[in-house]
């Protein structure tokens, strides 16, 4: 834990690479130091076809799920240090968020061979 799931334009690959977007969402989850780092699982997904609003504006949206349990202050803190590594790429014509979803332990289920 954490799931960090990257969604982006794909339009952005002209200006930054796929695994620099997913090294800076796995530095930000890193410097929370609310997780192990062979813990943190990060991955991206680009997007050809999106709008905002009346128009095709960049974005890069990352959705971190966790475990229940942490506090608000955790999840913001947990946000902000992600965001703030988005930020250092200094994208410009972009939207970037950050949203952290607690997920229940017992709707959760996990195995690994």
């Amino acid at each position: 834990m954490p799931h960090c799931i990257i969604e982006y334009a794909k339009t952005l690959e002209n200006q930054v690479k796929p695994a620099t977007v997913v090294n800076a969402v796995f530095l930000g989850a890193f410097q929370s130091n609310l997780f192990k780092p062979e813990d943190i699982k990060t991955r991206a997904m680009a997007f050809e076809h999106h709008q905002t609003g009346h128009q095709k504006q960049n974005f890069i949206h990352v959705t971190m799920k966790i475990l229940a349990g942490r506090d608000q202050q955790q999840r913001t803190m947990l946000a902000e240090k992600v965001l703030a590594e988005l930020n250092k790429m200094n994208l410009k014509s972009i939207s970037l968020t950050v949203e952290v979803v607690a997920i229940e332990a017992e709707s959760y289920a996990k195995l690994v061979k």
